[in-house]
């Protein structure tokens, strides 16, 4: 296929695909798709080899958050029966963290609900952060606490956190139909906070939320000019109690065109599988490798995940291996970054084409089983998943 074959030679040369392009990867058929898993896995393991970084969530706060994000089982009115808590001690989250760290992970991530840190929840983190450095050195640690203040990111990294994460989860077009609380804009500017004081940024998005191809299109391109280190791909947990239970619009087959696509357009950034794989990739999750360097490891914030062992057995039976601690994750001509996008810019000047899209899951392929509230770990008795 002539586009596969464009898209696998621009991506080993860090060129940006063209938007008709990248949509369409997101058009092509069920029959296609193990070429267009093998042709986006040529760029990953040019940039990547067969590493998987291991990521660990620890939830610091659960659930009365004041924003009114559609997707989130945290969201202010939320009927969804998840945990909710109070910050925890930094022995606590240290602890918690600990429990990622022997399973495998090499960046554990601190995360707390709410439009964003005051000064005295950044303090409070700092603590953490230093709880977790003084047990685990070497390990990671991102902090994703909401939109941050003037001088919170710098509070952060003198405390020793090594990235920040915040996602822009949908197209600027569409964000107001998912958020009205903040705005797109918002997004971007706190990435370009932790950008600037010298924090690998974290940011990625959500599909499944009844975007068009043109809006993951959209989303992808923006991530791309914001030029994060680490891009992770959510698909949407539809949580009873929020006002997108209903939308079951993935398949396993679209969820690795959209892993796919984003691969192309971001060939040498860590793209980490998130939260919602196990819902929707279902048993498809090993092909999944061959596009993405980086997973979660076992729970999510308000959900469980697959359990630890199984993931790293998942992992082993791809033949792939877990990144140790004394690997880099990025090629090194990124280092800690790029100052501005890497690659060129598509030279097209037509507007992108919309496909008619793939076939949409009737109700009746809805898998609510599979959604299951997180009950251990964080905030709990019970040990956790990892």
């Amino acid at each position: 296929m002539d586009l596969l074959n464009t898209l696998v030679e621009k991506g080993l040369r860090r060129e940006l695909p063209s938007r008709e392009e990248a949509l369409a990867v997101l058009a092509t058929s069920d029959d296609e798709l193990l070429d267009v898993v093998a042709a986006a896995g040529k760029v990953r393991r040019q940039w990547f080899g067969r590493r998987v970084k291991l990521n660990y969530l620890v939830n610091l706060k659960s659930g009365l958050c004041p924003e009114d994000c559609s997707y989130c089982s945290q969201r202010l009115g939320s009927k969804a029966e998840i945990l909710k808590y109070t910050w925890l001690k930094p022995d606590e989250a240290s602890r918690a963290a600990a429990a990622g760290v022997a399973g495998g992970a090499k960046r554990v991530c601190l995360v707390a609900s709410g439009r964003g840190p005051t000064d005295r929840d950044v303090e409070r983190v700092s603590r953490t952060i230093g709880a977790i450095k003084e047990e685990n050195a070497d390990v990671e640690v991102c902090a994703c606490l909401g939109l941050l203040s003037e001088g919170q990111a710098e509070r952060l990294k003198a405390a020793g956190a090594d990235a920040y994460n915040h996602n822009l989860n949908t197209s600027e077009a569409t964000y107001g139909d998912i958020t009205t609380t903040h705005t797109y804009a918002d997004r971007v500017e706190t990435v370009r906070h932790a950008q600037g004081a010298g924090l690998s940024a974290c940011s990625g998005l959500i599909a499944g939320m009844g975007e068009s191809d043109a809006d993951l299109v959209d989303v992808v391109f923006g991530l791309r000019e914001l030029d994060p280190d680490s891009v992770p791909v959510n698909f949407l947990i539809p949580f009873e109690g929020t006002p997108l239970a209903d939308e079951w619009n993935l398949t396993p087959q679209r969820a690795l065109r959209i892993l796919a696509m984003v691969r192309f357009v971001c060939p040498d950034v860590e793209v980490r599988l998130a939260g919602g794989r196990e819902v929707h990739l279902r048993t498809m999750q090993p092909l999944a490798l061959h596009l993405v360097n980086s997973i979660f490891l076992g729970d999510y914030l308000t959900s469980e995940g697959q359990e630890g062992k199984a993931d790293l057995d998942m992992i082993a039976d791809a033949g792939f291996e877990v990144e140790g601690t004394d690997t880099t994750t990025l090629p090194g001509h990124r280092g800690g970054g790029c100052d501005s996008p890497c690659g060129s810019t598509p030279a097209d000047g037509a507007e992108p084409v919309e496909s008619a899209g793939p076939a949409v899951p009737d109700a009746a392929s809805a898998r609510t089983d599979l959604v299951t509230v997180r009950r251990r770990g964080a905030g709990t008795d019970l040990a956790p998943n990892a």
